[in-house]
């Protein structure tokens, strides 16, 4: 028996100076991770800093800081849990391609005292971890602003209030009720499209078939104007503000090939004898332009509406929230806001009404819906002392609550928040595709400019107007925004099915690495089994009073955490309370106390044989008959003798045996380990198909264990409860948490599963399986898009076909390429798990 005292986990940030090159960067790592305690470190080049998973007991800041300052370099830590360092969400305008993303990202990272920004380009929003000492909220919108953006403080998910810091002014509130009140990006770019259509569609009929009745051209003209000046304005303001200040994006490729026909469009219609005087064949590409930009407003309209589904899980859970609660006060029923309601309080819940907030039944009972929160369809039964979820719905009778966590403490709220981060953050294989992104934009002009050239040298006559219609198409077609929208969308749509399930992923890393992993390691109490173990029967072995015996058991178990310890108590609660001295707990062994002169250990057969107590063979053949039926026996004794042998069993789970074959069949090697003695650990191995396990293993032993199977070449997913699981689970390749109740808060836990059932793991799979093979898929058909549109929108079929690609054909490619992603990534919504 071992109490809850486990190692001391935390997680620290540090900004380091010093750091020039990607040499650096690893230097730094290796020093972090030599030091004993340390679990992980990783550097993040871009933005300067460190994030360090220590044991506080083994190690702390200033020797982290001492050891990299030897190295040559310098860390400052970068104390999140303070007022003075803030993260905060903001939704981004003008983001419309990969290379925005970039562009914004550097924005912000440059400024002194941000430590971190990362942009989702799917829902347009950016996550900044700042120092709010140093930097405003201010500083962060006019940068970006001056980068050619708008940076807006998003509305809180939950109370929908403005996410402030201490030190936001007066002008962020301003802007974000301007942000409640505008329309939406879907319905603007709507009306753009609609006012582009009307005007494009007789554009092309007097290009195509009426282009020789009189003023043609003039008329054209005429009918352009509304689509570039008021559809396309912001293609063209975008590539103005990029171009200040050195930079290009999306909207620069599509506002310089559509500026460009325009502009020799006017030039034809207007003065036609420059061209001809120097040899060059009029033609006007109104159409091209018009239609061009109609199909572009088009392809992001779809994509508006497309995208905003991928975060359809959000929304739901933020509309579990109910608005207001009937609570108690003074005797008075009343009708209060939800933001109102304190822990204490006492809350009314009536029949197909959503429970307000997360409590414990105190009178009544019901059966409650928590399918929306736990995945699982089942409605469970709730009476008196049960714990209820706030946002779940109560089916049929009347009960109270006790209000015990409110606002961002409830277990909605938690959900919520973690959904949002892990939809914000970037698989590891978004790197590669944000580093291309960064080049591709420049990349498309030069090829622009060289097919222009190619074309003018070797092209057959009229050589400048193919040239100038194949350099116009090849940047119409490019598009970086099938790239940007690759990973993120699926990621988005991966997580909230997650969550929806009942599966809460906490960042898109261990979305992506669950599927590869090719070992498990499960502790098996509280996973495999209930975790809620209970006293099947006392054995007593002497002759002394089998009632003070039970006190003094009741007594010294009392001033235990453990589990066993908890089933112990809750059997013996009628007993009296004896006062205890020199309570002493041993990891993975057991307790001692001292009652009235005499002290009394009870624990496993370690304990007694650390503390000299022999075990007769009798007592032992007892001990079998128990552990043999998967029981874990406590043993009781004094310094001579042993007095009472006590049976505690623990109910496997009803989904384990199915789960482990499951987890056996996607090619995983299953492993249990527990504190447990060996008979009991192989009955419940036999009873669960597991072939590997391993008993009496203490809380160090596990994070061994995984760092043996890390170092034989596995990667590995270790399952536990978070709490002496908690050094394994952070060294794990992926660590996933069992959820109790209303607790999903595990700092350790890559993965936390709601209900604690190992089918649920099962469905963690299947989902990483999903949206990775999405991901893979998105990134296939847009990098193979790019790679054979951008070379025949280039001419490359002319000398074999005699075929060019028209523009207005490339700009519709190129919307359809974005659509085409995200649609891919919502079908992973549709599929089953």
């Amino acid at each position: 028996m071992n109490s809850n005292t486990g190692n001391i986990f935390t997680k620290t940030t540090f900004d380091i100076k010093g750091m020039s090159c990607a040499s650096c960067a690893a230097s730094i790592e290796s020093t972090l991770r030599a030091i004993n305690g340390v679990v992980e470190a990783n550097v993040n080049f871009a933005t300067k800093t460190v994030k360090v998973n220590y044991d506080r007991e083994m190690t702390n800041a200033d020797e982290l800081q001492s050891a990299v300052k030897n190295s040559g370099y310098e860390i400052t830590p970068v104390k999140l849990s303070g007022n003075s360092h803030v993260k905060k969400s903001f939704d981004i305008r003008g983001v419309s391609c990969a290379s925005c993303v970039n562009s914004v990202e550097s924005t912000l990272n440059a400024i002194p005292g941000v430590s971190d920004a990362s942009v989702n380009f799917a829902d347009k929003t950016v996550r900044v971890l700042f120092d709010a000492e140093r930097v405003k909220t201010g500083q962060l919108i006019d940068a970006v602003k001056n980068a050619g953006y708008e940076l807006i403080p998003k509305i809180d998910a939950v109370s929908g209030s403005i996410q402030n810091s201490p030190e936001q002014t007066e002008a962020d509130n301003s802007l974000a009720g301007s942000k409640i009140e505008e329309k939406s990006e879907y319905e603007i770019l709507r009306k753009k499209v609609t006012v582009a259509s009307i005007f494009s569609i007789p554009l092309v009929v007097i290009a195509m078939g009426f282009h020789t009745i009189p003023n043609a051209n003039l008329i054209m003209f005429a009918l352009s104007i509304p689509v570039i000046f008021y559809s396309g304005i912001k293609f063209y303001t975008s590539a103005w503000k990029q171009l200040k200040h050195g930079r290009s994006n999306m909207d620069s490729l599509v506002a310089l090939g559509t500026g460009a026909a325009f502009v020799l469009s006017i030039v034809n219609t207007f003065y036609p004898e420059y061209l001809t005087r120097h040899g060059f064949e009029v033609h006007v590409y109104f159409e091209a332009a018009a239609v061009v930009i109609t199909l572009v407003l088009l392809g992001r309209m779809l994509e508006s509406k497309a995208t905003s589904k991928t975060s359809s899980a959000i929304k739901k859970l933020i509309g579990l929230q109910p608005k207001t609660a009937r609570v108690v006060r003074n005797g008075t029923e009343t009708e209060v806001l939800i933001s109102e309601v304190i822990p204490g309080d006492t809350v009314i819940v009536k029949p197909g009404t959503k429970i307000p907030v997360d409590g414990r039944v105190i009178e009544g009972n019901s059966v409650v819906d928590e399918s929306m929160i736990t995945g699982e369809p089942v409605p469970v039964e709730k009476i008196t002392g049960s714990k209820v979820i706030g946002g779940t719905i109560n089916r049929t009778g009347s009960f109270r609550i006790v209000a015990e966590k409110v606002g961002k403490d409830s277990m909605l709220s938690q959900i919520i928040l973690m959904v949002e981060e892990a939809q914000g953050s970037k698989a590891p294989i978004q790197k590669l595709v944000d580093k291309i992104a960064s080049v591709f934009v420049p990349a498309v002009f030069a090829i622009s400019v060289l097919v222009f050239v190619i074309w003018n040298i070797f092209g057959p006559p009229p050589s400048f107007i193919y040239g100038f219609v194949t350099s116009v198409t090849v940047l119409v077609i490019a598009c970086p925004c099938a790239l940007g929208l690759a990973t993120p969308t699926a990621v988005m749509v991966g997580i909230g099915k997650g969550a929806e399930n009942g599966v809460l992923i906490k960042n898109a890393e261990a979305l992506e690495i669950v599927r590869n992993a090719d070992a498990i390691v499960l502790d098996k109490t509280g996973t495999i089994t209930l975790g809620k173990p209970e006293v099947s029967s006392i054995t007593y072995l002497s002759d002394g009073g089998k009632n003070y015996l039970n006190n003094v058991i009741y007594s010294i178990e009392k001033t235990s955490e453990h589990p066993l310890a908890e089933a112990v108590t809750k059997h013996l609660s009628n007993s009296e309370s004896l006062t205890v001295k020199n309570f002493d707990s041993y990891t993975g062994m057991g307790v001692s106390g001292e009652v009235e002169g005499i002290v009394y250990f009870i624990g496993n057969e370690k304990l007694l044989k650390a503390n000299g107590i022999e075990i007769s063979e009798y007592i032992k053949t007892e001990i079998n008959k128990i552990q043999s039926r998967s029981k874990t026996c406590l043993i009781v004794a004094t310094g001579n003798s042993v007095l009472a042998l006590i049976e505690v069993g623990d109910m496997i789970k009803d989904s384990s045996a199915s789960a482990i074959s499951e987890l056996k069949n996607f090619g995983l090697e299953v492993y249990m380990l527990t504190g447990d003695n060996a008979m009991t650990a192989e009955s419940v191995a036999k009873q669960t198909g597991i072939d590997n396990f391993k008993a009496e293993v203490l809380p160090g032993d596990k994070l061994e264990f995984v760092k043996q199977l890390k170092a034989d070449g596995s990667k590995v997913i270790m399952v536990g409860d978070g709490i002496n699981d908690s050094p394994a689970l952070a060294e794990a390749n992926v660590g996933i948490a069992m959820g109790t109740e209303t607790d999903i808060a595990m700092d350790s836990a890559d993965v936390v599963l709601v209900k604690g059932d190992l089918d649920h793991i099962v469905k963690a799979i299947k989902i990483s399986i999903q949206t990775t093979t999405a991901i893979k898929q998105n990134l296939f058909w847009a990098f193979i898009y790019n790679l054979i549109g951008i070379p025949i929108a280039a001419g490359v079929l002319y000398p074999f076909t005699g075929y060019l690609l028209d523009p207005m054909i490339a700009g519709g490619a190129m919307a359809f390429s974005s659509v085409s992603v995200v649609m891919n990534s919502l079908r992973v919504k549709r599929k089953q798990v």
